[in-house]
């Protein structure tokens, strides 16, 4: 077996190329938004709350005063808010990568609808992505870019079908979690089926960050703040944890490396924790039957079927 060479703390050189970051003033997004920015990409940071995301980019700025940095309000869980954001982001250069990271991680214990009439977990972690990546995807295809769709260890231990996506009946928090993160990675693996039979020069890679804690993440001002009760009991958990430092690593290397081809699944090398490596997704989330019922589902609910045709033609201006 050859020797992997990626090293995740020294990434190539990223000068010239431009990647959009969604849900980037904490956690995984911001400690992405960080790795790109210090090797050299022009970093678009997107956030629902504007004085976030000036604190955020201002963080990134600190560690790298001469990073390309630009940010762009974007609120995944409502679809106007998306479309104004793809107008503006896919009016300039093309993209070379598109991280579909933003997401409840924590969900109501009660469920609770967005303006569109979409169940809030499901419209943030999944139609929205749906339709931003459909949206970008002429600005994609004009620099042969990639878009990661960001997964969960969830799917393997609780492999729920989302025959209810919405979850009209039966809903719990950690139900519509799980959900979202099977049709989260299900729909990226579909995203390179039909991007592959559509002949359009993008890729489609699903990452997972392990089990990556804000308690054992480095405090930044504004960014990641846990309480000293956090970080003792995450430090007890050490044996299986990491920091979202390390939890971007898989995120990074499945949007950047050459080497990474569409349909692949990124994560720890100790699923928990580790360096990023190639790794097996759960059986649900590769059932191409569920995908395309989710792919369907996402297309009618959102109205924004992917236009590959356009993208076909797109060229880098």
């Amino acid at each position: 077996m050859a020797r992997d060479e990626w090293d995740p703390e020294h990434l190539p050189a990223l000068t010239g190329r431009r990647y959009l970051v969604t849900g980037s003033t904490a956690g995984l997004g911001f400690f992405s938004c960080l790795q790109l920015a210090g090797a050299g990409a022009h970093v678009v940071m997107t956030g629902r709350n504007p004085n976030r995301l000036a604190t955020a980019r201002e963080a990134v700025r600190r560690q790298h005063p001469d990073a390309e940095v630009e940010t762009l309000l974007l609120d995944t869980s409502n679809l106007g808010s998306v479309r104004a954001a793809a107008a503006t982001a896919r009016g300039r250069t093309g993209l070379d990568g598109l991280l579909l990271n933003a997401g409840i991680v924590h969900p109501p214990e009660r469920r609770e609808t967005t303006p569109d009439n979409h169940e809030l977990v499901f419209a943030t972690n999944v139609l929205g992505h749906f339709a931003l990546a459909g949206e970008l995807l002429p600005a994609l295809a004009s620099a042969r870019g990639r878009m990661v769709w960001v997964g969960s260890m969830s799917t393997s231990m609780w492999q729920y079908d989302p025959i209810d996506p919405e979850l009209e009946n039966g809903y719990t928090p950690w139900r519509a979690y799980v959900q979202s993160k099977v049709a989260t990675t299900a729909l990226g693996f579909e995203a390179d089926r039909r991007l592959r039979d559509e002949s359009v020069p993008v890729l489609s890679v699903v990452a997972h960050p392990g089990y990556s804690t804000s308690g054992r993440t480095r405090g930044i001002l504004g960014i990641n703040e846990p309480s000293k009760t956090s970080r003792f009991v995450d430090n007890l958990q050490a044996a299986v944890t990491q920091s979202k430092e390390h939890g971007a690593w898989p995120l990074v290397r499945a949007l950047t490396d050459p080497a990474v081809e569409g349909g692949q699944f990124w994560g720890p090398s100790r699923t928990f924790a580790g360096a990023p490596r190639v790794k097996a997704a759960s059986r649900i989330t590769r059932d191409p039957e569920i995908a395309a019922r989710l792919w369907n589902y996402c297309a009618h609910a959102t109205r924004a079927p992917w236009p590959y045709e356009r993208a076909r033609k797109a060229r880098r201006r």
